[in-house]
């Protein structure tokens, strides 16, 4: 599929992020099932993912001129986890400073968007969501690659 600036790309980005916080809220109900204790937070996120995923499922338009606004603070949140995880990872993985470097650069990108008007966040939006899923794929295909690698350790 091939994001462009038009009403269908704004739907398909909003319901595209609306799946994916509603995925997160099944996400967290398996976490407290799994959980030893603090189950009520798993749950409380549960319920609040699994509501805001079926708002951005129910208006995909006005979910995407949301998450556009609010661009830059997310790109600063992502980018920060990325760098706190590249070294929590840095003794399992030997491409941790893969993680740490896109940090870096979201962090960046995160003050740039963070100045600019809502068409050009909206833009970047869909620019980021397009480069977000190619390189989610290189991942995976990679992971499933060393998963077979350490079958062959066991």
């Amino acid at each position: 599929m091939i994001l462009q600036f038009n009403t269908t790309s704004l739907t398909t980005v909003g319901i595209i992020i609306g799946a994916m916080v509603l995925f997160a809220g099944f996400q967290q109900f398996a976490m407290a099932a799994l959980a030893s204790g603090w189950k009520w937070v798993y749950i409380l996120f549960g319920v609040l993912f699994v509501i805001a995923g079926i708002v951005a499922l129910a208006y995909p338009k006005n979910t995407f001129v949301a998450v556009a606004d609010m661009l830059g603070f997310l790109f600063l949140l992502i980018g920060v986890f990325w760098i706190v995880e590249s070294f929590f990872i840095k003794d399992v993985n030997p491409l941790w400073w893969f993680n740490l470097i896109a940090g870096i650069l979201m962090v960046g990108i995160a003050f740039w968007t963070a100045g600019q008007f809502l068409a050009i966040k909206a833009y970047t939006l869909i620019v980021f969501a397009g480069i977000w899923a190619m390189f989610h794929g290189i991942t995976d295909i990679v992971m499933a690659f060393q998963v077979k690698k350490l079958d062959k350790l066991v």
